[in-house]
């Protein structure tokens, strides 16, 4: 396994669980606190989604010098995790673009899931 696959399974870890934090945070703590006036949930799940971005924008960001992606590509793909649903569409796209990279290349990378 080469460094650019390391790279995207990082990646596609830290998508998914930013992506679900997001979801809790805005979906179910952010109602708890605005509809039934409880706070607390809201000050933990937004903490942990903050911290859990900060690595989901590292990982993006070290797939995109891994893969030599221009600078906005890379900036659009780590603003996909401030989106309620978004971090999920763009791992799928990103999976594939680097996928099928890897096959032009002929890095056989593209068999790993």
């Amino acid at each position: 396994m080469d460094a650019r696959q390391v790279a995207l399974i990082a990646y596609r870890v830290f998508a998914y669980v930013t992506g679900v934090g997001l979801l809790v945070l805005v979906f179910v703590a952010m109602p708890l606190k605005y509809i039934g006036g409880i706070s607390r949930p809201t000050t933990i799940v937004g903490m942990l989604h903050g911290f859990l971005y900060m690595g989901y924008v590292v990982c993006t960001l070290v797939l995109a010098e891994r893969c030599r992606w221009r600078p906005v590509r890379a900036a659009l793909v780590a603003l996909a995790g401030t989106i309620p649903f978004l971090s999920f569409v763009a791992e799928r796209k990103v999976t594939r673009l680097v996928r099928t990279e890897d096959a032009k290349a002929g890095t056989g990378g593209s068999s790993a899931s």
